[in-house]
């Protein structure tokens, strides 16, 4: 018997991509795809397949074989040294995605796409605050909007429709997966304990004391299967984060307190230069504590924990639009680090 729901998920090994197809998985009379170039453990419940996303050939032959898809999650990313280069190959990801699909799906309904604050120019410095879904766009090029603008395009006089959803730092864990602030934490404080020193907050005073937000990977995966259910949502633009805002000159003694230490005066201090000599130091932690043996470099990067510690401004979405659409979902930040740390701890990637 065909699944109500036959979602494809891709970039099923990222963080958002991974919740996303367990909220799916879960979700009643559901049969869940997940896309990815590499192989890696999937979920329970998510059917794994191995796909170049931006060989269209390969796309072909892997898709197009899937005649009943209702839902496409896209949550794939390409990273590139230029704004330009980013635009071209993470817009020929999304197309070659769902032009197949829709070509072998005419059942399809609902593409879910995932935004950022590159949208607000978060990346780039500081930006009018709540930042809101209406807000004007900055200057191309821009991935986000040339993806939103492709599936606009062919959207036109189609039956399926599109929803992009803008969370900020996304907190879970993907293995494999290091752009993550939240293992980057977890392994800074770690190390930090390991070596009988204080846990200091690493970046600038002024993003000590800036307003601040995340996006727990859970909840954006609530928010992607609404999205996908809920005709309110169709064809339009919701910030998804917590629903609350934090400094870190709050939150950091918090976290401190969550690994059993003491916490001292930040002190700006670059990750990617102090922690790229911790490598011998991680490996003796994993021995000593029975933890997974994943490589250092593949656990975090710590270039992009700097670029969050050294953002000394305001960081902060409106989550309005997306509760009088209906998604009420929200989670306290504190209590997600909590949880976060403590599902870390059960999968032995930290102590």
């Amino acid at each position: 018997m065909t699944a109500k729901n036959v979602v494809v998920v891709a970039g099923v090994h990222g963080v958002s991509g991974k919740a996303s197809a367990i909220a799916w998985a879960n979700t009643p009379d559901t049969k869940v795809y997940g896309l990815s170039r590499r192989s890696a453990e999937l979920p329970a419940g998510v059917e794994g397949i191995t796909v170049d996303l931006l060989d269209r050939a390969d796309v072909e032959k892997k898709l197009g074989g899937l005649k009943d898809v209702t839902h496409v999650v896209f949550a794939a990313y390409v990273e590139k040294s230029t704004a330009s280069e980013r635009s071209k190959v993470n817009v020929a990801l999304v197309q070659n995605l769902v032009e197949v699909v829709e070509a072998a799906s005419p059942s399809l309904k609902h593409v879910a796409f995932y935004q950022g604050g590159k949208a607000y120019g978060s990346d780039l410095g500081p930006f009018k605050t709540p930042a809101r879904e209406d807000d004007p766009r900055l200057m191309s090029p821009n991935f986000y909007y040339d993806q939103e603008d492709f599936l606009r395009r062919a959207q036109v006089g189609k039956s399926w429709h599109w929803t992009s959803l803008r969370p900020e730092a996304i907190i879970g864990y993907a293995n494999g997966n290091p752009m993550n602030l939240g293992v980057a934490i977890a392994v800074y404080a770690t190390i930090s304990k390991e070596l009988g020193i204080p846990l200091r907050f690493p970046g600038t005073q002024a993003a000590y004391t800036a307003m601040y937000q995340v996006s727990s990977a859970d909840l954006l995966a609530d928010a992607t299967v609404w999205a996908g259910l809920t005709p309110g949502a169709r064809d339009d633009i919701f910030n998804i984060t917590n629903g609350d805002q934090f400094r870190w000159q709050h939150m950091w003694p918090r976290i401190a307190r969550m690994f059993d230490m003491e916490v001292a005066d930040p002190v700006p201090m670059p990750l990617a230069e102090y922690m790229t000599d911790k490598t011998e130091l991680w490996d003796s932690i994993v021995a000593k504590y029975g933890l997974q043996n994943i490589s250092y470099e593949q656990l975090v990067s710590w270039r992009f924990a700097d670029f969050i510690f050294a953002s000394g401004f305001d960081n902060v979405s409106s989550t309005i639009k997306a509760r009088k659409a209906g998604f009420h979902g929200c989670i306290d930040s504190e209590e997600m680090f909590a949880s976060f740390f403590a599902s870390l701890r059960e999968l032995k990637i930290i102590p």
